[in-house]
């Protein structure tokens, strides 16, 4: 039986990831203690990787593509890297393309990854029309769907619990004593947006408010855009609290209760959704739905491989838990900055980084 990467990481007590940190001198650094480890499990076990034969035996070019709306949105940043990760640990290379919530320019990318054969593709897509659609089940490449889900069942779809989380975070700011909680939402042509959306209603209804008389707020996953539903929102005074469906409307949201003079969390409480480093750093820091960004990254890796050795796979949905990170935004301690996970880039990842003991 062939020696597995997977064997080698067993035995030397790391991820399957670090052995390819070693073997491929990156791209992130390994402790000199934990690459001595793998070393002698790779001696130990005669483990001998040839990527090039590898590729001529499964025909596979090992490579993947990663198409997302905006790759200026943290959230798409940090989902990206988690995909990276779990693609390197399997010897994939990832392409990644910037759609700019273009349908145009989403086409474009994956007609630029099917010419570069790439083995499979994870497509998060832009809102409105997805025109790549039919060239993408005609050209019979594997592909995996990401957090907004697409008509049909061509492909597999791994998201987070969007609905679940939303009422979650709702009923959080319930239980703190509010009352009457806004919402301010992503697009309403984006699934995900809508499903928060339903959450909140969710939420108020099961409290006994009535969803018809809160105000919902439609506009993009932006700074911006939460700066701006704040601003007409929040001047009344008629809210106690908003649930606010991305963290980065959420951070444009708190500076406009700053302009306004409205204390968060004493006049407003705030509640968010995605889980972004970004915001442990605000002030006050956010009280968010966090997505499980490596569990994303690893399922939607699982999945696609599971379709490149059997088309015929399950294409039904993998749907994440999310989960509630309370901070001072809600009412809650604001924790002391660095108590929480790192997952910025300023912190090694979990598990031998650079000079970090094992």
């Amino acid at each position: 039986m062939a020696v597995r990467r997977a064997d080698v990481a067993k035995l030397a007590g790391t991820s399957p990831a670090v052995v390819s940190y070693v073997l491929n001198g990156g791209p992130r650094g390994v402790a000199p203690e934990t690459r001595a480890r793998v070393l002698a499990a790779i001696e130990q076990l005669g483990y001998r990787p040839n990527g090039i034969a590898r590729s001529l035996r499964m025909n596979r070019t090992m490579t993947f593509g990663l198409l997302v709306p905006d790759t200026s949105n943290p959230f798409f940043a940090q989902l990206a890297r988690a995909i990276e990760e779990a693609a390197f640990a399997e010897d994939y290379t990832l392409l990644i393309g910037n759609a700019a919530e273009d349908d145009a320019r989403q086409t474009a990318y994956v007609r630029t990854f099917l010419a570069r054969r790439v083995d499979g593709l994870f497509l998060v897509p832009a809102h409105g029309p997805t025109s790549c659609l039919p060239e993408l089940r005609k050209s019979g490449v594997a592909w995996v769907t990401l957090d907004r889900q697409t008509p049909g069942r061509y492909a597999a779809a791994v998201m987070a619990d969007h609905r679940g989380g939303a009422r979650a975070a709702t009923e959080h700011l319930l239980a703190h004593g509010r009352r009457r909680i806004g919402c301010i939402a992503g697009p309403e042509d984006v699934v995900p947006a809508n499903a928060r959306v339903t959450g909140w209603r969710d939420a108020l209804a099961g409290a006994g408010v009535h969803p018809s008389e809160m105000s919902v707020w439609h506009g993009s996953f932006g700074r911006r855009a939460g700066y701006r539903a704040a601003r007409e929102m929040l001047a009344g005074g008629r809210f106690d609290a908003v649930f606010v469906a991305s963290d980065q409307q959420a951070i444009g949201v708190l500076r406009a209760m700053q302009d306004l003079g409205i204390r968060c969390p004493d006049d407003v409480a705030v509640a968010s959704f995605d889980g972004i480093a970004a915001a442990a750093y605000t002030s006050p820091a956010l009280t968010t739905m966090a997505q499980p960004f490596d569990e994303l990254g690893q399922t939607a890796v699982r999945r696609l491989l599971d379709r490149l050795d059997d088309p015929a796979a399950d294409t039904a949905s993998s749907v994440l838990p999310v989960d509630l990170v309370a901070r001072g935004s809600c009412g809650c301690p604001d924790p002391i900055v660095g108590d929480e996970s790192d997952t910025d880039g300023d912190a090694p990842a979990p598990g031998d980084g650079a000079g970090v003991p094992a």
